[in-house]
């Protein structure tokens, strides 16, 4: 089992599932319509008005990975934008999450890169601070270390515990099962509250 098998499931039906996953709480939203992601995530510091640690790690990434960056929520300056994004897809990264703005939304979006951010800034930055990559940071109150699993769509940012994975994705899928019996029978004509058994056991 890998984190991409989460993809399908969707973070509402994993948190549901799971509630030892953990929700991160800052405003970091999907930068288009229909983005998702889900990996492991390779997290970094990053000094607001430079990107150099970005660069870095996107060297540094293996495929699957995704970047999680503390940029320290500031949306002066957009330190990610299309060329790193191609970059990003080029080396089989699976995801872009920062506390801070990006920039070439329209263009990231072409490229089918999930980005999920702050906000948008198209002000450049400098690239001399190599900042620190491969250690824990905090995001939304939450703190994601390496290796750490990420799920993101257009409901939530989820992190799981890397040894929580097989569990949570077998509690999710049993979820997902359940749910899809139960729209068969709303399609049969049965109420939510007959098949809840919140009826009193009459219709």
């Amino acid at each position: 089992m890998t984190a991409a098998d989460l993809l399908p499931l969707g973070t509402a039906t994993l948190g549901e599932a799971w509630p030892a996953a953990r929700l991160v709480a800052a405003p970091i939203r999907p930068l288009a319509p229909g983005m998702a992601l889900a990996g492991t995530a390779l997290p970094l510091r990053c000094r607001p008005g430079d990107n150099l640690a970005l660069h870095l790690a996107i060297a540094a990434a293996r495929p699957g990975d995704v970047l999680v960056v503390d940029y320290g929520g500031s949306l002066q300056s957009g330190p990610f934008g299309e060329i790193m994004a191609l970059a990003c897809r080029m080396r089989g990264i699976a995801g872009l999450v920062i506390d801070g703005a990006v920039r070439d939304s329209a263009q990231i979006a072409g490229l089918g890169f999930p980005v999920f951010a702050r906000g948008l800034n198209i002000r450049g930055t400098s690239k001399s601070d190599r900042g620190e990559i491969g250690v824990p940071v905090v995001l939304g109150g939450v703190t994601i270390a390496p290796g750490d699993v990420i799920l993101a769509d257009a409901d939530a940012i989820l992190v799981l515990d890397a040894g929580d994975l097989d569990p949570a994705l077998a509690a999710a899928q049993a979820r997902a099962a359940r749910e899809a019996a139960m729209m068969t029978r709303l399609g049969q004509g049965e109420t939510t509250l007959s098949i809840l058994g919140l009826d009193g056991g009459t219709e």
